[in-house]
């Protein structure tokens, strides 16, 4: 964990913006568990706890920021922002686990952008998305008990 905090503070100052208690409580917020989402509601309850003048639109501002700097991943379920410890600076695909939050990469086959370019009339792609959403076996695991 130590690693990924050390990570993304040097990001953070190589791009000229402080290392602050309440940003470096941020990410160790999501660098604990580093293979799951979580809701930033959470995170913003439990950061407001501890730095009482600290507002929602900080928190969310400070995410947002921190995911062009490729230190998070958001992510949007049904209608809830999670937010998860950057897992690579690559492209790449999740399975996430409806229950836990558990992500897992998963491989994909290249997707060919002139398929959906000639199906969308003077649209260039720029980028794409894709996830898988289910139950890890986990979770069934403990259903099943």
């Amino acid at each position: 964990m130590e690693n990924l905090i050390d990570q993304a503070q040097t990001i953070i100052k190589d791009h000229h913006l402080r290392w602050t208690k309440q940003r470096k409580m941020m990410i160790e917020s999501v660098a604990r568990h580093p293979d799951r989402y979580f809701n930033i509601v959470e995170i913003d309850q439990y950061l407001r706890k501890q730095f009482p003048g600290l507002s929602h639109d900080t928190i969310y501002r400070n995410f947002k920021e921190f995911e062009k700097l490729g230190i998070v991943e958001l992510h949007q379920h049904r209608d809830q922002m999670q937010v998860k410890y950057s897992c690579d600076f690559t492209h790449h695909h999740h399975f996430i686990c409806d229950i836990c939050g558990r992500v897992q990469e998963i491989q994909m086959p290249p997707i060919d952008k002139k398929f959906f370019e000639e199906q969308l009339p003077g649209v260039k792609i720029t980028g794409h998305r894709f996830e898988l959403h289910g139950i890890c076996a986990q979770c069934q695991k403990k259903s099943l008990q």
